[in-house]
């Protein structure tokens, strides 16, 4: 796994996005002496965090139903909203 310093990635952003892509490796980005974060491709993301996102929209989900069950809130259906989630409507 290549490690690169912040400087490097603030001056050479193009090469290591270029890099990240054609190895599919991950990049570890440091700032002084410490790892600070992670480079990885997209794909490599949802791959690995699709229980994360599956996570963040479950939330969304919760949200819109407590909003759906105040009185007066605006003309949203519950049919509406299914559709919303299941991307058939933005």
């Amino acid at each position: 796994m290549e490690e690169v310093n912040a400087l490097k990635i603030r001056n050479n952003l193009g090469a290591v996005l270029d890099r990240l892509n054609d190895t599919g490796e991950p990049i570890l980005v440091s700032k002084g002496k410490k790892i600070r974060a992670v480079l990885v491709t997209p794909e490599q993301f949802q791959k690995r965090f699709l229980d994360w996102q599956a996570k963040e929209e479950k939330q969304r989900f919760l949200d819109n139903v407590k909003q759906l069950r105040k009185k007066g809130i605006g003309s949203t259906d519950s049919l509406t909203l299914l559709r919303q989630i299941r991307g058939y409507v933005s």
